[in-house]
């Protein structure tokens, strides 16, 4: 799965290696960008295959942020980032970001060199974030007399403090991986963070799809909801689990003593 602007590899465990494609321009995102991400979240999205996801940009980079000068050549450009059929649904720019929260799989976003306004609203959408110590993360938009609007005000909510999200968003402050962890930003710190992306989506690969893609669904709606939905959604979505095969071959999995080969899980039912 290959666009010129985002670079798709599903190995033969199931993890899809998705890359940012414009390393000349620090992976900046220009309308095509905006296309090729969209696109490749919608195909991941039905593609049963895909047990993990690690995101990362080609290059020095992760993202940069918006090519404005890409996308205000062309007036109507804006419109067709910003329009909506709902106002209540994500439009294109914002669904860079909250596509990978509907994704049900689990979702590692590796962060090298510059991580910047839109480049960082796009992280904020994995599930995890490993940067290497020196990563430079903003939410930039600020600099340019905007406000963040790309989805990232939904998962930065979960992951820090109110007035920490306020300073960061009105004063544009650069942070590096190792200030960014401190805040809750970033999940783990590496210098070698795809080999660690790695090492964690392995992990991964030892557990239940279904319960994988249940976790993240559960916590996704439950984590701003009243405790009595909360609680429902534990037990509705455990009952589905628990009608699944994966959960029966995640017991036998971990009861095995080693001596044979480890049934495969099937294909998530979970969605």
């Amino acid at each position: 799965m290959t666009t010129s602007r985002v670079i798709t590899a599903i190995d033969d465990q199931g993890i899809a290696l998705v890359s940012l494609n414009r390393p000349e321009k620090g992976n900046a995102l220009d309308m095509a960008m905006f296309d090729a991400i969209c696109k490749t979240i919608k195909r991941l999205k039905k593609d049963k295959s895909v047990r993990v996801i690690i995101l990362r940009g080609q290059g020095d980079n992760f993202c940069t942020g918006l090519d404005i000068k890409s996308v205000l050549t062309n007036a109507t450009n804006g419109m067709k980032l910003l329009a909506k059929w709902s106002p209540f649904v994500a439009n294109k720019a914002q669904y860079i970001c909250t596509g990978w929260r509907d994704v049900p799989v689990p979702v590692i976003c590796v962060i090298e060199g510059i991580c910047w306004g839109g480049g960082l609203q796009i992280a904020l959408g994995a599930d995890f974030r490993i940067a290497t110590p020196d990563a430079n993360l903003s939410i930039m938009e600020a600099k340019w007399g905007l406000i963040p609007d790309m989805g990232g005000s939904l998962p930065l909510r979960e992951l820090v403090a109110k007035d920490v999200a306020l300073e960061l968003a009105m004063t544009a402050r650069q942070l590096s991986g190792t200030e960014a962890k401190s805040l809750g930003l970033v999940t783990h710190l590496s210098d070698n963070p795809i080999e660690h992306a790695q090492t964690l989506a392995q992990e991964l690969l030892n557990r239940s799809p279904d319960a994988l893609a249940a976790v993240k669904k559960l916590y996704k709606k439950s984590w701003w909801s009243g405790p009595g939905f909360a609680l429902f959604r534990e037990s509705w979505y455990q009952i589905k689990v628990l009608m699944g095969k994966n959960q029966r071959i995640a017991v036998k999995r971990e009861m095995s003593d080693g001596s044979t080969e480890k049934k495969p899980y099937i294909n998530c039912k979970f969605r």
